[in-house]
């Protein structure tokens, strides 16, 4: 049973609130981020490389003092101010007619090293050791990280009678998402949302896998550097937004490939048949429709590759997930890609960019071939969460993506 407990958030004003909030650290490149950041961009404390001219590397001991630089100047200067008390807040964000409902809490980080809070993908430790920095040098979790819960009709109830009112925030950024915000302020609903939450079994890292590693790395060294450590202190909880997971919708997390490995399109065309039934679908845009199927761009056409039976498991909760049958039988076998986390002949495209964006990346030669999959679902992610396995790196996307800058939870 998981543990969560309300926070006094920092957070902007309301009239602040859309030149403040940011796409998340990872989803921007540093030039991208420059280009985005207005004056009062959470990205200038996220990503505060972009402050220099030239940019200058965003691991550096000079980056890393602008972030929490420009920390206290948000705050000093009334960008960001801290609610007076402790409390829950509801996060929506609607995304082609569809909203979904977050509840803003703290988790506890020795609900991860127990494994109540599931992981799905293997982190790295460079990507971690950086986002430590940043918890260890603010002292305070920045951007929150993006969880997903069985469902609860209480819980649901009790979101359902805050949001039936005005919302503190209510914007649409420039990707035309909506974002939506109520703060849950009554003690009785704090507590019983405190209470409720011991009875869910779970959470599940939807996205953020390295946020949550990096918080519950800087609670364990904080604890060690607290000889009257109790266990209730304010760094032993990390920010979350969790949603029920019902209400979420991963989609596909697509891969473009350099070469074809010293074969021609004829040869590798004919080794796919090995495992796959190929057929041509000309150059219109081909998207897979279900489980197992899957679209390819090769030399300005779209194919569809059907895999044949005896190639997948679906007993496995690993061996059922196409991004295994297309590793094992495609970028493996076929392409020499051993190791997707870092082999440079690959990238990943999320599928919120659209096929265009393969069929546009293949025929400006940058790459070779491009494939779409069908995305894994809420249930999959579950059933593999729930056996202690791992799936392969870049399965899952999901969006809208958190933005960062609506609260901000300080460790002490």
């Amino acid at each position: 049973m998981v543990r969560i407990k309300p926070f006094a958030a920092v957070r902007p004003p309301k009239e602040l609130v859309e030149e403040v909030a940011a796409r998340p650290y990872d989803v921007l490149n540093s030039q991208e981020a420059k280009a985005e950041a207005g004056e009062k961009s959470l990205l200038h404390i996220t990503k505060p490389e972009i402050d220099f001219d030239p940019i200058i590397d965003e691991h550096s001991q000079q980056a890393y003092d602008k972030a929490v630089e420009n920390f206290k100047k948000w705050q000093s200067a009334g960008w960001l101010r801290q609610d007076g008390k402790p409390c829950y807040y509801i996060y929506a964000q609607t995304m082609d007619g569809r909203t979904q409902y977050g509840l803003v809490l703290c988790a506890h980080t020795d609900d991860y090293a127990e494994g109540k809070i599931k992981k799905h993908e293997l982190t790295r430790k460079e990507k971690e050791d950086d986002r430590m920095i940043h918890v260890r040098i603010q002292n305070a979790n920045i951007e929150p990280v993006f969880f997903a819960y069985p469902d609860n009709d209480e819980v649901n109830s009790i979101v359902s009678r805050y949001t039936a009112g005005a919302p503190e925030y209510d914007f649409v950024a420039e990707d035309g998402f909506g974002h939506h915000f109520w703060v849950i302020d009554d003690q009785k609903d704090i507590d019983r949302l405190t209470e409720i939450f011991k009875g869910i079994p779970a959470f599940y890292v939807a996205d953020g896998h390295h946020r949550t590693a990096a918080a519950a790395r800087v609670g364990a060294e904080k604890r060690q550097q607290n000889p009257s450590h109790t266990g209730e202190e304010e760094y032993n909880y990390f920010m979350a937004v969790a949603f029920p997971d019902s209400q979420l919708k991963i989609i596909d997390y697509n891969r473009v490939v350099k070469d074809l490995n010293g074969l021609s399109p004829e040869e590798f065309l004919a080794a796919l048949d090995k495992d796959f039934v190929v057929k041509e679908e000309g150059t219109e845009p081909y998207r897979p429709d279900h489980l197992h199927n899957f679209s390819m761009y090769l030399g300005g056409k779209w194919y569809s590759l059907e895999a044949k039976e005896g190639r997948y498991d679906d007993s496995d909760p690993i061996g059922v997930l196409d991004v295994t049958l297309l590793s094992n039988l495609v970028l493996d076998r076929i392409l020499g890609i051993k190791d997707l986390r870092t082999d440079k002949r690959i990238d990943f495209v999320g599928g919120i960019r659209g096929l265009g964006e393969l069929s546009r990346r293949v025929d400006s030669g940058e790459m070779a071939v491009a494939f779409a999959l069908y995305p894994v679902s809420m249930k999959q992610l579950v059933d593999i969460a729930d056996s202690g396995k791992i799936m392969p790196p870049k399965t899952t996307w999901f969006e809208p993506k958190l933005r960062s800058g609506l609260a901000i939870h300080l460790l002490d």
